[in-house]
């Protein structure tokens, strides 16, 4: 199931980053564009096997990021890796919004089979989740006839000009672009860590019975009339929002609310997709609740650039030309996907719940341990540890000291939402790498308070 190796802790052989890697980050700095959300500590990836990472200089370090949650497989598995060269070796390339290869229907079909999605199912190809997500937009504005949309505060979306319109996970993320594209309606996200009026704990159904009262009894009774809104957009567990999950009585709510009034559910399984919860999609932790459309990306190719959008057959209902993509759906980026599929059905969706269930009971010992932990969340292997002040509030500062303690002793994980620690490892991840890792994190965050 995983690649062969026998490293079993990182090796740093440098000051951080080493003289090989700066040569190449100060090459990036005069030739590369800056808006790129890079951390403050700088990782040049030379080469890469499983669950490390070696840079130029030579230092190997523990992965537990996957490239943001992408090589579920882990990096360069060995089956993947053939599947990718003996593609390429074959077709790479023949436009399939213009002519035919078997590979797109191979992988709809396979979708068809494993979306939480009511009956019968089509795929748009895309080459990212912003263009699967722009995707869902256009299908249920077409579908529905109709405008408007609803998305939550702290989410996030994709950058393209569609997507920004329901991302707002960060300032950065929207400051000069002036106003959105689309007609969009933000709502509170139902934290249950962070209750969106006091920003206390609170418990579930609490805060579900809030937010359902804020989007039927505020904004569909002012701003945002329900007959006129397309589609909801959820992200069953928040991403760049500090992996936030939702409690199940809201998604059900949600399911309950798009049916009464004819609104597309869009479930944005981008991050949280492709088994990184313990489930093939985070939805699937949901009993009963389906969606109309799904988006996905980052983990479906096991780093190869595609994202696809699974609807119900009875919505794609498009004419032909309404929405195509030159590059979508590339027979090379389709052949990983489809052993990538393989893969994860194969024992590496069980793997990532077992062992991400081992490293959420790590990571709670470590709540016990440090004071400064607030929140240990998550399912399977997408884990947030949020980071607070003794007054409960957000500290940003810690995290970020943190995240480069451990980088600076060969620990690659990446922060989100105001104060959170992500861990979206490979999803081969075993126990052993996670005693290290928590060995890692326990002491980086000693040294960082």
């Amino acid at each position: 199931m995983t690649p062969s190796t026998e490293l079993q802790r990182p090796v740093i052989k440098t000051e951080l980053p080493g003289p090989k890697s700066l040569e190449i980050i100060n090459a990036d700095a005069q030739f590369v564009t800056p808006s790129y959300p890079r951390p403050d500590y700088k990782l040049v990836a030379d080469h890469a096997s499983g669950v490390w990472i070696t840079d130029p200089d030579g230092n190997v370090f523990l992965d537990c990021n996957a490239g943001v949650a992408v090589c579920s497989t882990g990096h360069c598995h060995p089956e993947i890796v053939e599947a990718i060269q003996k593609q390429a070796a074959e077709l790479i390339h023949l436009c399939g919004t213009d002519f035919y290869y078997r590979h797109m229907p191979e992988l709809g079909k396979r979708l068809d089979e494993i979306v939480p999605i009511e009956g019968p199912t089509k795929t748009h190809f895309a080459n990212s989740g912003a263009e699967a997500i722009e995707t869902a937009l256009k299908l249920a504005m077409y579908h529905t006839r109709r405008q408007k949309f609803i998305s939550f505060f702290s989410s996030f979306h994709g950058r393209t000009l569609g997507a920004l319109s329901l991302t707002s996970s960060k300032k950065a993320q929207r400051l000069g672009f002036m106003r959105q594209a689309l007609d969009v309606v933000h709502i509170p996200y139902p934290n249950k860590f962070r209750h969106f009026v006091t920003d206390k704990p609170v418990d579930e159904a609490t805060v579900t019975k809030d937010v359902v009262n804020w989007l039927e009894n505020k904004v569909f009774q002012t701003t945002t009339p329900p007959e006129e809104v397309a589609g909801i957009i959820l992200e069953v567990v928040q991403g760049e929002g500090g992996y936030v999950p939702a409690p199940t009585a809201f998604v059900k709510e949600l399911r309950r609310i798009c049916d009464q009034h004819g609104i597309m559910l869009i479930i944005d399984e981008v991050q949280s997709g492709m088994g990184r919860t313990g489930k093939m999609f985070a939805l699937d932790h949901h009993e009963g609740v389906k969606a109309d459309i799904v988006c996905m990306a980052k983990g479906l190719g096991s780093g190869m650039p595609i994202g696809a959008c699974t609807a119900r057959a009875d919505i794609m209902d498009w004419h032909k030309g309404a929405h195509a993509s030159t590059f979508g759906g590339n027979p090379v980026a389709l052949a990983s996907a489809l052993k990538t599929i393989e893969l994860l059905e194969g024992g590496l969706v069980d793997n990532a719940r077992e062992v991400g269930a081992y490293l959420e009971a790590g990571l709670n010992k470590l709540k016990e341990k440090h004071a400064c932990i607030g929140d240990v969340r998550g399912l399977g292997m997408m884990l947030g540890v949020e980071f607070v002040k003794a007054d409960g509030s957000t500290d940003a500062n810690l995290r970020d000291r943190i995240e480069m303690a451990c980088f600076n002793k060969g620990l690659i994980i990446l922060g989100c939402g105001t104060s959170t620690i992500r861990f979206s490892p490979p999803l081969i991840l075993t126990k052993a790498n996670v005693d290290v890792a928590l060995e890692i994190f326990d002491i980086a965050i000693a040294e960082s308070v």
